[in-house]
């Protein structure tokens, strides 16, 4: 067997798994990204280590490829763990390659990495010369069943040494989830039996791969469907309503409320995609198939632990010759097609910036059809995909939302960037605030995208809060952002870009595309901040009625 370091052993079962590492360098890591060029691995630099593992999520939720971040010790771990914590509580397998304090023991500089990582949900693995291949195997396939972010520590004092031989087996087959069994029947009957049935995919179906099984489900039973909006347009086809929740109509919204039989699958069912317990019927039969052990959600009467597609082809043979529910799809085909869609926006705002409704809309007209969206966190999230054409779940990047971040768009961009297939175009949408928090590494997208638009919302303010507590009478001086020349941020880093004052200046946007859309370009687009968004406006009444209630 070849000798390797500890490092280099590290980096020989990653390649078994990897392909691409993002990071930056430091003492603590620099022998294993020496040992990772050695091994083929492509290392993309980042300017802050935060973007390290947002890059390698985001590369994951494109790809659906396991990628790894890379920091060093102390310091260079810690700027990482708002990234890290997002990616747990999304449940986004990916690797963390750190440096850690000697095994000798804590010199004066070190923390507790181990524990301040257990804080956040993620697991520590730390190598040892006897085992650096094993652990770090463990610790990739521990990321990859059970879907989370690990650590995998390389002590200091043992990066460099000789690692001792190991006998590794090759890689185990990842464990695929049941169909669900005899629960299934149960399901089945009650499908055969609805007579306004409804099919809620979630980012789990999509995962699974369950979309086709799904689709010919519905067709069977002539339910219509919708999707969480990181499963958007998984079900796209005729009964398709479109997302569940805070980003849908109110009209598709109105249908699933008339639903008698909610089969869900692979959705958690979270407080927004049921629109605060207000988007099923109080008299709906919720069923419910995840790989999780139990149900996410009270309002589940049924639930089945299980992979969705696997479970979706069990049901195809149950329901085999059944009766299609008539009607359903016709009736929800006129009322789609006569209710009222997203606001198209105002030509005329009281400040007299841009709506970015009509931004939007005019937006989705202008950028490339084959486009993968990274969207940050923060009151214009919802803009991309109530408005933007997103083919498929994967060309949506939704970063930030389940730890409440805004600041992670632009690292994400860069693992996204890597991801794309040929043809596509990254599109990052980003507030001013949140695009301030990351700006260091606009260069490392510059760097690593080959067609790239960015979108600033830029409203000179934190949106959200504006909204949520200026419009109560709290001080909006902490709220406020000076103006800044996000253009010419660009320019001086190397990508094109202009000031969108209105609509007619996308032309400048119009323009570069035409001419190829190679390398990036910055649309600083100008926006009011008087429009508030529905689907704040929703969690802004939940938040007061439970305030009332309490």
């Amino acid at each position: 067997m070849t000798t390797l370091t500890v490092s280099g052993r590290v980096a020989q079962v990653l390649s078994n798994y990897v392909s691409d590492v993002f990071g930056v360098m430091g003492n603590g890591n620099v022998y294993f990204l020496d040992a990772a060029e050695k091994m083929g691995l492509r290392f993309s630099a980042v300017r802050h280590e935060g973007a390290a593992i947002a890059a390698a999520d985001a590369y994951y939720r494109t790809s659906g490829r396991l990628a790894a971040g890379t920091t060093t010790y102390g310091p260079g771990y810690t700027n990482a763990l708002t990234a890290l914590a997002e990616a747990v509580q999304a449940q986004i397998p990916v690797v963390l390659v750190t440096g850690d304090a000697p095994s000798s023991g804590a010199r004066p500089q070190d923390v507790d990495q181990a524990a301040i990582a257990a804080g956040l949900g993620a697991a520590t693995f730390t190598v040892t010369r006897d085992a650096a291949g094993s652990v770090t195997r463990q610790a990739v396939e521990y990321a990859l069943t059970r879907r989370t972010a690990v650590v995998i520590a390389i002590p200091y004092d043992l990066a460099a040494l000789e690692a001792e031989d190991e006998d590794l087996p090759e890689p185990a087959a990842l464990k695929v989830a049941d169909d669900g069994g005899t629960d299934l029947t149960r399901i089945a009957r009650l499908l055969a039996g609805a007579r306004r049935p409804l099919i809620l995919a979630g980012r789990g179906a999509h995962l699974a791969g369950a979309g086709p099984e799904l689709r010919e489900l519905a067709d069977r039973l002539g339910a219509l469907t919708a999707g969480t909006a990181l499963a958007l347009n998984l079900l796209n086809g005729e009964g398709y309503l479109g997302v569940a929740g805070g980003f849908g109509t109110d009209t598709a919204a109105g249908l699933m409320g008339e639903a008698d039989v909610v089969l869900v699958a692979g959705a958690s069912l979270s407080p927004f995609t049921l629109r605060f317990g207000h988007l099923l019927g109080p008299d709906s039969t919720v069923l419910q198939i995840d790989t999780a052990l139990q149900p996410t959600n009270p309002r589940v009467d049924l639930f089945v632990s299980a992979d969705a597609k696997s479970a979706a082809s069990r049901l195809l043979s149950l329901l085999d010759g059944e009766a299609v529910a008539a009607g359903w799809r016709a009736e929800a085909s006129k009322r789609l097609a006569s209710g009222a869609g997203h606001h198209p926006g105002s030509d005329e705002t009281p400040d007299g910036r841009l709506d970015p409704r009509s931004l939007a809309t005019a937006l989705d007209a202008v950028l490339p059809e084959r486009r993968t969206v990274v969207q940050d966190g923060g009151h214009f999230l919802g803009w991309a995909p109530m408005y933007w054409n997103i083919p498929r779940p994967q060309d949506l990047v939704m970063v930030g939302t389940t730890f409440q971040a805004i600041g992670l768009g632009l690292a994400s961009a860069v693992g996204a960037a890597r991801a794309l297939e040929d043809g596509h175009t990254l599109v990052l949408a980003s507030g001013d605030g949140g695009f301030l928090m990351g700006l260091a590494d606009l260069e490392s997208l510059i760097g690593a995208a080959k067609s790239a638009i960015v979108v600033i919302y830029n409203d000179a303010a934190y949106g959200a809060e504006i909204h949520q507590y200026a419009s109560q009478g709290l001080t909006e001086k902490p709220m406020l952002i000076p103006e800044v020349d996000f253009s010419g941020i660009a320019r001086a880093l190397g990508a094109e870009s202009a000031v969108i004052r209105s609509l007619s200046d996308l032309s400048a946007l119009t323009d570069w595309i035409d001419a190829g859309a190679q390398g990036t370009f910055m649309a600083d687009c100008r926006i009011t901040s008087s429009v508030r968004a529905p689907w704040l406006t929703e969690w802004m009444n939940a938040k007061q009625a439970a305030a009332v209630a309490g």
